[in-house]
């Protein structure tokens, strides 16, 4: 207790010539939300230092909020080695790659007509019912195009989507930026989005649809785990993404009689809290007591709207990483049918 004083909070100044990295290191010395996320940013930047695999998880429907390039920066940039996302922010982006759009809208509408108008709302946003099933059928065909008639595991789709996207040009976007860089996807739900909506439209043939091995899915992730120097996590929201993730640290330990080390680094932002008992407010102390999150791991919780706070953090990210090269690159080879990042 008798180092506190060495720590005093300092009023923030402004300076009109500070960038978005100054403003956010000044941040540190003030409190609350400010704080933590610019322990995130330090946080962040040390995995980026160290021989750390980094998963992120990113919920919701931040591509449809105009997220979906910040997160395919990510992945050109290797700020990050895994990617687990909802279904809905791989369609939505690959939606918007087509040359459809998102509209900026209002919540209070009257969603009856919208209903007759063929829009669909995601609070304050607004999409045509008509041109997403236009998407629906695209990504039907293009899928089924590849179907090699065996159970696919999540990431071995979307890297065969990946490519032929690429190979069409239609390159800005998160799964041929994933593409690109050889980095994994995974869609741990990818049944409950519209892709599985747009696969489900060849059902009634019998034996002649879609089977993901979503098994194959943990057992990767719990293998990139185990084979990595250690490991990151960085949440954006929860759901599944959030759990996905975490579980890899505990799936080998599980069947082989292991004590797991837990995730070395983790950051999260998210507006739930702790106290309803949901996964998405799930503290990392908590997390400890799984197995899940190292004891002695740098952590931190930005309680923030993630839109408000993720382009500060991985623009200030980009600036303090511009003339700085990533040593660490982790690779895994996974079998015959499967080879990661090499």
């Amino acid at each position: 207790m008798e180092n506190y004083k060495n720590n005093p909070v300092k009023p923030f100044i402004v300076n009109p010539d500070d960038s978005v990295a100054d403003v956010l290191k000044k941040m540190g010395n003030c409190s609350f939300q400010g704080r933590n996320l610019s322990q995130a940013l330090d946080i962040w930047d040390r995995m980026l230092d160290d021989n750390c695999t980094i998963f992120f998880g990113l919920s919701g429907a931040m591509s449809a909020a105009g997220m979906r390039l910040l997160t395919a920066c990510l992945i050109d940039n290797r700020f990050i080695d895994c990617l687990v996302s909802t279904g809905a922010n791989i369609f939505h982006d690959i939606h918007e790659t087509r040359g459809f759009h998102h509209w900026k809208w209002h919540p209070d509408s009257d969603d009856s007509k919208l209903k007759e108008l063929h829009l669909d709302r995601i609070y304050d946003t607004l999409l045509s019912e008509d041109e997403f099933r236009l998407t629906d059928s695209w990504l039907e065909k293009l899928a089924y195009s590849f179907n090699p008639k065996r159970p696919l595991t999540t990431r071995e789709f979307l890297y065969m989507l990946g490519e032929k996207m690429n190979n069409q040009g239609l390159t800005d976007c998160i799964i041929a930026a994933a593409y690109r860089q050889n980095i994994p996807i995974y869609v741990p739900a990818i049944a409950d989005s519209s892709i599985g909506i747009a696969l489900a439209a060849k059902r009634y043939e019998p034996d002649d649809y879609f089977k993901f091995d979503v098994i194959g899915d943990v057992y990767e992730t719990s293998y990139i785990t185990e084979n990595s120097i250690k490991t990151g996590v960085i949440y954006i929201g929860g759901g599944a993404p959030k759990n996905f993730i975490q579980q890899s640290e505990v799936v080998y330990s599980a069947g082989h009689d292991y004590e797991n080390d837990g995730h070395a680094y983790a950051i999260q932002i998210t507006t739930d809290a702790p106290h309803w008992g949901g996964l998405s407010g799930c503290t990392f102390s908590e997390a400890k007591s799984w197995g899940k999150i190292a004891g002695e791991a740098n952590t931190v919780s930005v309680f923030s709207d993630a839109t408000i706070s993720l382009p500060i953090l991985v623009t200030a990210l980009a600036a303090r990483r511009k003339n700085k090269k990533r040593e660490y690159i982790p690779q895994f080879e996974m079998g015959t049918r499967i080879k990661l990042l090499s």
